[in-house]
């Protein structure tokens, strides 16, 4: 028999009151969950194989110990030993009193397990002589116990001269600091920029939106304070300039995103490194061409965390040494993905562990890591 109508709508209706009803007392209903809450647990069924001790010694050439002369190096050691981290590098070093009281604590507690990077007073640049003043200020640095030197990210960003003026990376006025780093034998540890993503439109198209919404004092207009291009590229100015200074590009010069134009540059400019602190899932997510690129430029590769916290540096051992598939990494706003182990083979882990680090940086006791 044929409905009519009006009973049609009136089913209808009642369908969609029933419908209501269901969603108002959650039956069938889905939870609405926001992209910030959204992380449910993998329910792949894959081996496991965690690490929390480095498979080898490993140096962390980018660590900050800021007044490393007042801490307890003992305790640090002990949290240091847990991992089988070797030796450490504080980039946080500072100049003058600060590095020699730093080299006082590290001889007083009878290890070289900690090297000192000092750093660059900017505020007179632009000052008849800074440059050498600079430089002559390093050197003694130098004698003091400091063993390379670090820039950190606000070269190019909100250094200013005398008159106001950006100071962009590859001023000439820092020239002489540079070329002394060479003539001491010492490396340049330099952050420059800080991911691109930054400077892009704040969008779901950005993959470090999370990151922007979390963080917003981080994003930057396409020109703050120049597009990030020019940041970058002022920094490949200086290591092309100065062919004699070896120069450690923090985080992998923000392009372990894209490991085959990295490697371009890397063979472009023979005295520059990089290392891999804070881009570990970086690595993680692309684990055959990660791979090809360290068999490449195994020699050329130093271990970097930044961030000093011991528990966070099992994920970096992981990601190296396992063949482990579809983990997280450990701060979702950085990378929602999951990673991928690497499976490094012996020889380009200790290269990548301490090995390189021991070739460019003076002042580790050598004989605490094997051959």
């Amino acid at each position: 028999m044929r409905l009519s109508t009006k009973t049609l709508i009136m089913t209808n209706r009642i369908r969609f009151t029933l419908f209501s009803l269901f969603v108002a007392f959650g039956l069938n209903a889905q939870e609405e969950v926001s992209f910030e809450e959204y992380n449910p647990p993998s329910s792949l069924v894959v081996p496991e194989n965690p690490v929390s001790r480095a498979k080898f010694p490993f140096i962390d050439v980018h660590s900050h110990q800021r007044n490393l002369g007042l801490k307890d190096l003992k305790a640090l050691a002990a949290q240091m030993d847990a991992m089988n981290m070797g030796a450490m590098v504080n980039l946080s070093g500072g100049s003058g009193k600060r590095i020699a009281d730093a080299k006082a604590n590290i001889d007083a507690n009878g290890n070289k397990r900690f090297v000192s990077f000092a750093n660059i007073n900017f505020s007179q640049i632009g000052t008849d002589g800074w440059g050498e003043r600079a430089a002559t200020q390093l050197e003694l640095d130098v004698k003091l116990g400091a063993s390379g030197l670090k820039i950190f990210k606000n070269l190019g960003f909100s250094v200013k001269d005398k008159d106001g003026n950006r100071v962009a990376v590859d001023d000439p006025r820092i020239d002489p600091v540079w070329a002394k780093c060479g003539e001491l034998g010492i490396p340049v540890l330099i952050h420059s920029a800080d991911p691109k993503q930054f400077w892009e439109p704040f969008d779901a198209n950005n993959e470090r939106w999370l990151e922007l919404k979390t963080h917003p004092r981080r994003k930057r207009d396409a020109n703050n304070p120049v597009p990030w291009e020019t940041i970058i590229q002022e920094q490949h100015n200086v290591f092309k300039k100065h062919a004699n200074t070896t120069f450690i590009a923090a985080h992998m010069g923000w392009y372990a995103n894209d490991l085959t134009y990295l490697g371009q540059l890397l063979d472009q400019m023979p005295n520059m490194m990089v290392e891999i602190g804070a881009v570990i899932a970086e690595l993680g997510r692309q684990p055959k061409m990660a791979n090809m690129f360290f068999q490449k430029y195994q020699d050329r590769v130093l271990f970097g965390k930044d961030s000093y916290r011991p528990e966070e540096y099992p994920t970096y051992f992981r990601v190296l040494e396992s063949d482990d598939e579809y983990f997280p990494y450990y701060k979702k706003y950085h990378a929602y993905w999951k990673m991928y182990g690497l499976g490094l083979p012996d020889e380009i882990l200790k290269k990548l562990y301490y090995k390189n680090a021991l070739r460019i940086i003076p002042g580790f006791d050598k004989s605490r890591f094997p051959d």
